[in-house]
């Protein structure tokens, strides 16, 4: 009951992003995605994916401390991870790629989902994916398609981008991204940050994301 309240107490939708990143590229495209949601005229909580790795370990991967976002990205824990994603009319999911998969910590966050599933409180919502890789042929469409699985077990519904937007058919240049979201390449050492063209692309997602999510909320008022 106290859900559906505040469910009626909303007066637009509410999209919920969850990113996992250690050398900030998924977290450039989350911020990109977020400023195309607002576009769209949605609310939008941004979060990051709890890290497993010790601090200590992140810094010998000349990685990046959550630590150091968690003012403007708040870190998902377990405790408010139910209430985020119960609460959200769309959730966006970014993750790195590790072989052709979502990371480790991302799944360790759907791991986190069993009691949500028990009682069925994602079924019916719209999802989509956002993700990274070290090169072009590193598992962009693979880590969607296998990340796909873990919306389906929630009864959740995927919201691919298709070809939507005309930066995706651009051939002049190398970039990541494709019908099944947003994406960038980091290069073998994440030296490579994501490109005009790609900014543009997690944009849309955003923007498309919160239009499809829109018509879903006004239709059931």
């Amino acid at each position: 009951m106290a859900d559906e309240a505040k469910q009626a107490e909303k007066t637009k939708p509410l999209i919920v992003i969850v990113y996992h990143s250690i050398w900030g590229h998924i977290r450039t495209l989350a911020e990109e995605i977020e400023k195309g949601v607002k576009e769209a005229g949605c609310d939008v909580a941004v979060y990051q994916v709890q890290e497993t790795l010790p601090d200590e370990v992140i810094k010998k991967m000349y990685g990046k401390s959550q630590s150091e976002y968690a003012d403007k990205h708040p870190i998902l824990t377990r405790d408010k991870l139910a209430d985020v994603l119960t609460n959200a009319d769309g959730i966006l999911f970014g993750t790195g790629t590790r072989f052709g998969m979502m990371s480790a910590q991302t799944k360790s966050l759907f791991d986190n989902t069993g009691g949500l599933w028990m009682k069925g409180a994602l079924i019916g919502k719209p999802a989509g994916i956002f993700f990274s890789t070290g090169c072009q042929n590193g598992g962009q469409e693979t880590t969607a398609l296998t990340a796909v699985t873990q919306l389906t077990h929630h009864g959740m519904m995927f919201v691919p981008i298709g070809y939507g937007c005309a930066d995706l058919k651009n051939n002049e240049e190398v970039h990541g991204g494709g019908p099944y979201g947003a994406g960038t390449i980091a290069g073998p050492n994440g030296e490579r940050q994501p490109s005009d063209l790609e900014k543009r692309i997690a944009q849309y997602q955003g923007k498309y994301m919160g239009g499809v999510v829109t018509k879903l909320f006004k239709g059931s008022k």
